[in-house]
C-alpha cells in the first residue's frame, strides 16, 4: 500500500455545495410484496433492513424522469441558473435508451443547453466514479460548476417473480453541485474493477452480446441475476477494503472520519463494513430501510437524507461496491454547514408563496 503525495494547501479541490434527492411517489411495501412472492416482512427486513421502496410508475417515464426532477431541485436550491452548468455527468445503469445518454435527456429537461453531458456505467458503483471524474475536471480549471446525478429505475429490471432480487431494489434519484474551493472538497480517490465477476450479478440479454429477441424475452432473460452469496462476500470486503486503504493513505483514524456513506446494498453490508472501518452506527450514514437499493443513486440519496446533520469540515468517507464487479471510494470534506442551507431554502419558500 503506498502512501499517495499530500496536495500542496493551495491546490483547487472539487467540492460538493449542494446536495437534492428525488424518490417517486408510490411506494412498495414488503407485505406489499408478499402478496407477490413466497416471502414475509420479517423475513426481508431482517436479512435486507428494507422495510419499503419507491417505485416510478406512469407511461413514458424513465430514469432521466427522476434525475431531471432531482437536478431541478439542486438547481432551485443552490441558487443555481441552467445556463450556469458547465458538464453534467450521469451514472446509471437503466437509461431510457441505448442512445441517448441519459445525462443529455435530464440537461433537455432541465433546460441545461449547450454544455458536455454523458453517462457512467459502473453499475451500484457509478456515482463514485463519475464524482472522481468531475473531480479531475474541477482540479484542472476546465470547469467551474459540475452536477453529477446518481440515478436508477431498477424496477424496469427487476423480475417481480424472483424473491431473491425484487425485494431489494427501488427507483429514485440523487444530484450534487461540484465546484472548487481551496478548503474544502475531495481529497483523495480509489476506482477499481473486477470483469471475472460479471458472472455474479448482470444482467443477461438486452446488449450487444444478446440482443433483445422474442426468446429472449420469453425466457426472461433482460432482468437482473444475482449469486446473493458470492455478492455479498465481495461487496463486504471490497467496501471495507477500499474505506480502509482511503483511511490509510491520509492518516486516518476511527476517530478522525465523522461520517462513513456506504453504498446502500443490504444493511447487513452495512453493518459488517462500518465494523471493520472502526465505526459506530451513529456515524453510519443508513437510508436503505425506506429507499432500498437505488444502485447509483444511494449514496447521493444518503447525503440528500443527512445534509442538516452535516457540517463544514466534516470528513467523509464514500464507499461503493456493484455488479461488474467495480468498487471505489472517495475521501473528502464536507463544504457547508447543511442545516443553515435548510433554513435558507424555507425562508425562501416562505417568500414564494
Amino acid at each position: 500500500m503506498t502512501k499517495k503525495p499530500a496536495k500542496p494547501k493551495s491546490a483547487i479541490r472539487a467540492a460538493i455545495t449542494g446536495v437534492h434527492g428525488y424518490v417517486p411517489p408510490d411506494v412498495l411495501t414488503n407485505a406489499e410484496l408478499a402478496r407477490m412472492v413466497d416471502t414475509s416482512d420479517q423475513w426481508i427486513v431482517e436479512r435486507t433492513g428494507i422495510k419499503e421502496r419507491h417505485i416510478l410508475k406512469g407511461k413514458g417515464l424513465g430514469t432521466s424522469h427522476m434525475g431531471a426532477e432531482a437536478v431541478r431541485g439542486l438547481l432551485k436550491k443552490t441558487g443555481t441558473g441552467p445556463g450556469e452548468v458547465d458538464l453534467l455527468i450521469c451514472a446509471t445503469t437503466t437509461p431510457d435508451f441505448v442512445f441517448p445518454s441519459t445525462a443529455n435527456l435530464i440537461c433537455d429537461m432541465a433546460d441545461i443547453r449547450g454544455i458536455g453531458s454523458f453517462d457512467v456505467q459502473a453499475a451500484c458503483s457509478g456515482f463514485v466514479y463519475a464524482l472522481t471524474i468531475a473531480a479531475r475536471f474541477i482540479e484542472s480549471g476546465a470547469y467551474r460548476k459540475i452536477v453529477v446525478v446518481g440515478a436508477d429505475k431498477m424496477s424496469s429490471i427487476i423480475d417481480y417473480t424472483d424473491r431473491a432480487t425484487c425485494v431489494l431494489f427501488g427507483d429514485g434519484a440523487g444530484a450534487v453541485l461540484v465546484e472548487p474551493n481551496r478548503k474544502y472538497g475531495i481529497l483523495d480517490t480509489l476506482i477499481a474493477s473486477d470483469g471475472a465477476g460479471m458472472k455474479h450479478l448482470h444482467q443477461k440479454a438486452g446488449g450487444s452480446r444478446m440482443p433483445p429477441t422474442a426468446e429472449t424475452v420469453a425466457k426472461r432473460l433482460h432482468f437482473v441475476h444475482q449469486e446473493g452469496a458470492a455478492v455479498y462476500k465481495f461487496a463486504i470486503a471490497r467496501m471495507a477494503d477500499v474505506a480502509i486503504e482511503l483511511m490509510a493513505r491520509n492518516c486516518l483514524t476511527k476517530d478522525s472520519v465523522d461520517w462513513l456513506v456506504p453504498h446502500q446494498a443490504n444493511r447487513r453490508i452495512i453493518e459488517a463494513t462500518a465494523e471493520r472501518v472502526g465505526l459506530p452506527a451513529n456515524r453510519v450514514m443508513v437510508t436503505i430501510q425506506k429507499y432500498g437499493n437505488t444502485t447509483a443513486a444511494t449514496i447521493p440519496l444518503c447525503l440528500w437524507d443527512y445534509e442538516q446533520k452535516l457540517k463544514a469540515g466534516d470528513r467523509l468517507l464514500l464507499a461503493a461496491f456493484g455488479g461488474g464487479f467495480t468498487w471505489g471510494g472517495i475521501y473528502m470534506t464536507w463544504a457547508y454547514d447543511g442545516a443553515s442551507r435548510a433554513v435558507k431554502v424555507k425562508r425562501g419558500r416562505k417568500a414564494v408563496g
